[in-house]
């Protein structure tokens, strides 16, 4: 018996999956935006999918992983695109989708399950009366604890910046797979080793996260006929502290054309604000377009998108949404993550433009960083092989612009730092010891030799 059917033989009456084409497809994620990833991680999958319902399955999932040394990748919508989700070493994919409930809401603070849909819990949230503060572009697919665990920022940072920015995610519930499997909890600061690391340090299964008092927002396209029109219309959209908005994105004038939900709308060539604003601020958004010489071209009610079959929330062109309506009609593209300094920010945006003029489609999204506001690049590149790709990331940061680079699996090479971290090593050995939670993903653990 091998230790993946002796693992199974195990679980008593927890639901699996061990169809070879559903374990295949629970295996992905949507790492094939890098062309880079999807030669390294198309030939892994996981042995079987296992269904935790409760806290009490998930601690017997741990202990039966440590006593048959089984790998677990947990997986919420597989909609990372840095292959967080997919299992480097076989093993049991953790399907964390039946913790998917509203416990709490008060005071501006809601505790919910992992597993929990965002839009689902953006619903519940707002027949309360609150909304949840920011969400991945794949809203309609994601789950709330994929968000936390994969990501970093989205719709709504432009308010209230990344993640892990102080008061966003104030405290988490999670299981380990120390010597005694248990669940504990943390707040605040001490939360962050469980944050953005694709679960590799616990299995996260509840969460308080900061919400906001619900609004009826307003998608709005603006139209402008040059690229630096439309970025500095969109920072001074960013910076009016007097209206309430939920994203401020840029694209130039060569991505609507693959936006077949608003091209019809967009003057061919024109550079386009996206926008999510409050009703109090329509009016004075309309104003000051006007004044840029902007065309408002296309406007809608976000949530009747949302529930509208077919329709498109404009949020759906922007973050990583942005790189997807292009690949969905040419496969070669992909893209970058860039941070821009918050000094000089569109000059610097107009020296890379003018340095890579066929090879990038630029794309900014705007937020508030160290009590400035900067924006993060997502730009659509054309993909010719890895040695101009890397060219094209060495470039960018000889020029000051910090690359977190989606091409690569470890969470450290993701990031600004690139190197292993006694801290964050430090956390895997307390709650993994064994080195089974998605093993592949932490340059750290590297550096750890696995207890037996």
């Amino acid at each position: 018996m091998s230790s993946v059917e002796t693992f199974l033989s195990l679980l008593c009456d927890i639901p699996v999956q061990t169809v070879p084409a559903l374990v295949k497809r629970k295996s992905r994620d949507f790492y094939w935006y890098s062309p880079v990833l999807k030669r390294q991680l198309d030939s892994c999958f996981g042995d079987c999918i296992v269904m935790p319902r409760n806290e009490e399955d998930l601690l017997h999932i741990a202990r039966v992983a440590r006593e048959t040394k089984t790998p677990l990748t947990p997986r919420g919508g597989g909609t990372g695109n840095y292959g967080q989700a997919v299992p480097m070493e076989g093993g049991a994919v953790v399907e964390m989708t039946e913790f998917n409930k509203l416990l709490w809401v008060k005071d501006g603070v809601a505790r919910v399950q992992a597993g929990m849909n965002m839009l689902d819990l953006d619903r519940a949230l707002h027949e309360l009366g609150w909304e949840v503060r920011m969400y991945p572009s794949t809203k309609r697919t994601a789950t709330i604890g994929g968000f936390i665990a994969g990501g970093s920022g989205g719709i709504g940072s432009v308010r209230w910046g990344g993640l892990s920015s102080p008061g966003n995610i104030l405290g988490l519930r999670f299981v380990t797979l120390g010597e005694n499997p248990e669940a504990l909890e943390l707040r605040g600061s001490d939360a962050r080793g469980i944050l953005h690391t694709y679960g590799t340090t616990g299995l996260i299964t509840e969460l308080e996260i900061g919400v906001e008092p619900a609004v009826d927002w307003q998608d709005m396209a603006i139209s402008f006929g040059t690229f630096e029109e439309a970025a500095v219309f969109a920072r001074d959209i960013a910076l009016q502290a007097g209206i309430q908005k939920k994203l401020v994105s840029v694209v130039d004038g060569d991505l609507p054309p693959f936006f077949a939900s608003v091209r019809e709308h967009v003057p061919d060539g024109a550079s386009l604000v996206i926008l999510m604003i409050a009703p109090a601020g329509i009016e004075t958004v309309k104003a000051l377009a006007e004044a840029a010489n902007g065309h408002l071209c296309y406007e809608a009610n976000t949530r009747e998108a949302e529930d509208t079959a077919g329709a498109t929330p404009l949020y759906e062109l922007t973050w990583n949404h942005t790189t997807l309506q292009v690949l969905k009609k040419d496969r070669g593209y992909t893209y970058l993550q860039c941070g821009y300094p918050h000094v000089g920010t569109l000059e610097k945006v107009a020296e890379i433009r003018a340095l890579f003029p066929d090879d990038l489609m630029m794309h900014l999204e705007f937020f508030p960083m160290g009590g400035h506001v900067s924006c993060a690049a997502l730009p659509v590149i054309r993909f010719t092989d890895e040695e101009r790709l890397n060219y094209i990331i060495e470039e960018h940061e000889k020029r000051g612009v910090n690359i977190a680079n989606p091409h690569v699996v470890t969470i450290e090479e993701g990031g600004m730092h690139r190197v292993a971290s006694p801290d964050l090593a430090a956390i895997k050995k307390r709650y993994d010891p064994m080195l089974l939670l998605n093993p592949g993903k932490m340059l750290s653990a590297k550096t750890l030799k696995a207890e037996g």
